[in-house]
């Protein structure tokens, strides 16, 4: 089985091109473990999408074996592969669990038009002793942003275990983003994805984070930069959409051996 491996701002992939048999909860939890197999935070599993007017399907699964409806650093790793395989160039729409996106393919950015985040309500989160305040966000998969008070380092957070939350997000889980401003629409965060742990970036997260701080800010656009361990996303707000932009590049290739 053929296979390739790519990133985005650190959140890696492995993708299995367009072919790949339908996959398995077991089989996905084994390719993505880092010891044993190739190691990733999901796979990307290319395949033909039945959506009227669009041409292909992100079948994308966490690292556990899990399902998730969105991924938009896995959207926009996903655009790079159609792009290297001259498969797609310039705009391209993208079906994934979550609805179509449309990437933006450019030589070393790519932007995906993420629609509107949905900021609906408040929650809260533990990380060991702290207890947090939340705003649960709908990204096309659920999130729960906490803002650090300035007396907690982002950075001294320990996200090796789940972050506790409340029961309104039971049985699927939550992705859970910790965030500190550095300046005018600009925050650093970290983030605990389900079904994969903390990971270097989040598309989605970014996304959700960024709807938060530009609605503390009192604004309903502008262009929001989000830094994340693995580099930087900017988020821009227009009124009408938001859109996910940043580096996404494919980085090797192979041949699995089942």
């Amino acid at each position: 089985m053929r296979f390739l491996k790519g990133h985005g701002t650190g959140n890696d992939f492995v993708i299995l091109p367009e072919g790949t048999p339908e996959l398995t909860p077991e089989f996905v939890a084994a390719v993505c473990d880092r010891r044993r197999g190739i190691g990733g935070d999901g796979v990307l599993r290319v395949a033909r999408s039945a959506q009227s007017g669009v041409e292909w399907f992100m079948d994308y699964w966490n690292s556990d074996g899990s399902l998730a409806e969105m991924c938009g650093n896995g959207a926009r790793v996903f655009a790079r592969y159609l792009a290297t395989a001259g498969l797609a160039a310039g705009t391209v729409p993208i079906d994934t669990r979550a609805g179509v996106v449309r990437a933006v393919i450019g030589d070393e950015t790519i932007s995906v038009d993420m629609g509107l985040p949905k900021v609906y309500g408040e929650s809260s989160a533990r990380v060991g002793a702290l207890q947090l305040p939340g705003v649960a966000v709908d990204c096309g998969n659920p999130h729960l942003v906490c803002a650090l008070p300035a007396a907690v380092p982002l950075d001294a957070l320990d996200l090796h275990l789940a972050p506790e939350h409340d029961e309104q997000f039971y049985p699927a889980g939550v992705n859970v983003e910790f965030y500190v401003p550095v300046g005018d629409l600009h925050v650093r965060m970290r983030v605990h994805e389900r079904g994969s742990g903390e990971t270097l970036s989040c598309g989605t997260g970014a996304v959700a984070v960024a709807a938060v701080a530009l609605a503390n800010a009192g604004r309903d656009t502008g262009k929001v930069t989000v830094d994340v361990p693995g580099g930087r996303l900017t988020v821009t707000f227009d009124g009408a959409a938001c859109h996910l932009a940043g580096p996404a590049v494919i980085v090797a290739s192979g041949e699995l051996s089942l």
